[in-house]
């Protein structure tokens, strides 16, 4: 019953999904920008137990709820934390309303043919099995297109849906991100082919499977339309890739039917530092902010 008000939230309803999954690698520059520098911490433990704790304030913040933030993206740690005493994906289904996803890939391999693909993900089987008892929803997984190299195109898409159909045999639903860098020359002629590309994999899901799309904010205003509007595509959500919170909620709302999932921009302007009135004051805005350019969309 849960998962079936999931689906239908992640689905249909208006709002966003907050990525609150900064790994270990891009962990001390969130910190940074939330006010905290590298001198707070000694150990990987601390720097995760500060991280956990700026999300823990940023899932509690009373705006923060399933009325604007339709879904969360969590970093593995972050799932097998706890929230006052509760685990983290159930807090935010059951105190929150939001749905809960799980970060699940192990970073990027090394460039080739203009692209950098997922390195091997090994326990993958078993990471997809605790995420189901916790209570998880749905997975995400990143890759990067640095050029409108067809072969290294396709080569990413392949990997991305081949991994998504495993999942899938899981009972949750991938969030396939294949992301084209924002700053490269030839980015609309990039996502032409990953547009080519995407619709061709579609063809190899099996019956009745959904997946969800996690795209650029694209160069061309509702470049991926015939994406959102096919039945086995249940949503297609768009990453900031380093737009400033303004710019990204400006293209968003020129892409009919797209939502956000914003990381950086969701943070941008909150510090430990604040008070808990200015930081939820602060988030507040954010979140209307995104929302609204969601719904304009």
């Amino acid at each position: 019953m849960t998962q079936s008000k999931m689906a239908e939230q992640a689905a249909n309803k208006d709002g966003f999904i907050a990525a609150l999954d900064q790994s270990g690698g891009s962990t001390p520059k969130a910190l940074k920008l939330y006010g905290v520098d590298e001198s707070a911490w000694s150990t990987d433990e601390e720097m995760f137990g500060l991280i956990h704790e700026m999300r823990a304030r940023i899932i509690k913040s009373p705006a923060f709820t399933g009325e604007k933030v339709m879904g969360a993206i969590l970093f593995e740690r972050t799932m097998d934390g706890e929230i006052d005493g509760t685990p983290t994906a159930q807090y935010l289904w059951e105190n929150r309303g939001v749905v809960p996803f799980l970060k699940v890939d192990k970073g990027l391999a090394e460039a080739k043919d203009g692209v950098k693909l997922m390195n091997p993900m090994p326990d993958l089987d078993a990471l997809l099995e605790r995420a189901v008892s916790k209570g998880v929803f749905g997975t995400k997984m990143r890759s990067v297109i640095d050029a409108a190299n067809p072969q290294g195109i396709a080569a990413n898409v392949a990997q991305q849906f081949e991994v998504g159909k495993q999942i899938l045999g899981h009972g949750l639903v991938p969030i396939i991100e294949p992301e084209v860098t924002i700053t490269i020359e030839d980015k609309a002629e990039a996502e032409d082919i990953l547009l080519a590309e995407i619709t061709k994999q579609l063809d190899s899901l099996p019956a009745g499977k959904q997946i969800m799309l996690k795209l650029s904010l694209p160069e061309k205003a509702n470049q991926y339309k015939s994406l959102i509007d096919d039945p086995r595509v249940m949503r297609v959500v768009a990453l900031s890739g380093g737009y400033s919170r303004e710019d990204a909620n400006n293209k968003l709302a020129k892409n009919t039917g797209m939502i956000a999932s914003f990381s950086r921009a969701l943070t941008e302007g909150l510090s430990a530092g604040q008070s808990d009135e200015a930081f939820n004051t602060m988030l507040a805005a954010t979140i209307d902010s995104i929302f609204e350019a969601s719904r304009a969309g």
